[in-house]
């Protein structure tokens, strides 16, 4: 959804040629290829193929095999995207080797260093050379850590360059016979999930709140994998598979509220006007609450259902959409990259 944009964006450009690498990081069908076709990307045309494995295995794994790449191509530019394990090992190898780095997505911080994502973000953040930040608070965390302003290119929120382009194909799915009135769920963070008695506790929640309206739950396979260890009865919900971006941002426009741990659906849901549960005690996007639909209630049960209640009664939370979220970012991205020389 980060690179989609930024692609066709650089591709409209007769000097830049680019190639697209895929690590391989995220590579189950429903969380890969399907985002290729729906965003209009082509097929990678190199494939890293390092799948899972612990965070080390998987840093290392994408360092080694990325390096050979960049020594073959020999790019005047690397762009890097969000603040998974590829985006750190891939910044990094292009530190060692001294070839400029763009982090798109830069600045966000949780101050939660529980969170694996967060030491990506830290050190991606100090060596790249470019730092696109989505929202004003990204660029005041950089400053605060010392990082030049010179570096810093305040941009806007490039999923919405996605959301924004998609949206009107999304709303032309069938609803494939889900409820008119619904809640929408998305779990897969490690925090989340495979602390067992966090899990079991937003399980109930969950079921316990399927009781008074219908819970759609799009489940990621690690999820998946975690819940069905637990021995939860979770029949009162309707769990699917993975679901691919435009078909999920049918269900997210459409649904009643979201209850999520992810970053990027507090987002979407903000700019959507979508009321947003985010089972999280903090967030790399504040904005999304200080100006958007967005609710921190952590993993306390009562808190979940109470600003639940309020949702499904009318009285939701109404933000508004923060600045430079227009559709627009990733041409902001290709401008400052034209006055490279």
């Amino acid at each position: 959804m980060k690179v989609a944009p930024v692609w066709s964006a650089l591709a409209a450009e007769p000097r830049i040629s680019q190639v697209l690498v895929h690590t391989g990081q995220h590579y189950d069908a429903n969380m890969s290829q399907v985002f290729f076709s729906d965003l209009g990307l082509p097929t990678p045309e190199v494939n890293l193929e390092v799948g899972s494995a612990s965070h080390a295995r998987q840093t290392a794994d994408v360092m080694v095999r990325f390096e050979r790449v960049v020594l073959d191509r020999k790019p005047d530019l690397v762009l890097v995207y969000g603040d998974v394990n590829s985006t750190l090992a891939c910044a990094l190898v292009c530190s060692k080797l001294l070839i400029r780095v763009g982090h798109v997505e830069a600045g966000l911080r949780s101050s939660d260093r529980r969170m694996p994502e967060e030491i990506n973000r830290i050190v991606t953040d100090q060596i790249c050379d470019f730092l696109f930040t989505p929202s004003d608070d990204a660029g005041v965390n950089l400053q605060q850590e010392g990082i030049a302003p010179a570096r810093i290119h305040f941009v806007g929120n490039v999923m919405i360059d996605s959301l924004v382009r998609l949206l009107p194909i999304a709303m032309q799915r069938p609803r494939n016979g889900y409820p008119d009135r619904y809640v929408l769920v998305t779990l897969h963070r490690p925090l989340t999930v495979d602390d067992p008695s966090a899990l079991t506790g937003i399980m109930q929640e969950l079921i316990t709140l399927s009781r008074h309206v219908n819970v759609i739950f799009p489940m990621h396979p690690r999820t998946k994998q975690r819940v069905s260890g637990l021995g939860i009865d979770a029949n009162r919900l309707l769990i699917l598979d993975p679901q691919p971006y435009i078909d999920f941002l049918a269900l997210q426009r459409r649904a009643v509220a979201v209850v999520t741990d992810s970053g990027g659906i507090q987002e979407e849901t903000t700019f959507l006007g979508i009321p947003c549960l985010t089972v999280r005690d903090n967030t790399e996007r504040p904005v999304t609450a200080t100006v958007g639909t967005n609710i921190l209630v952590g993993q306390n049960a009562s808190t979940l259902l109470f600003e639940m209640d309020k949702i499904l009664n009318g009285n939701q939370k109404v933000g508004s959409v923060p600045p430079l979220w227009d559709g627009h970012t990733s041409e902001r991205i290709v401008e400052v990259l034209r006055r490279l020389h």
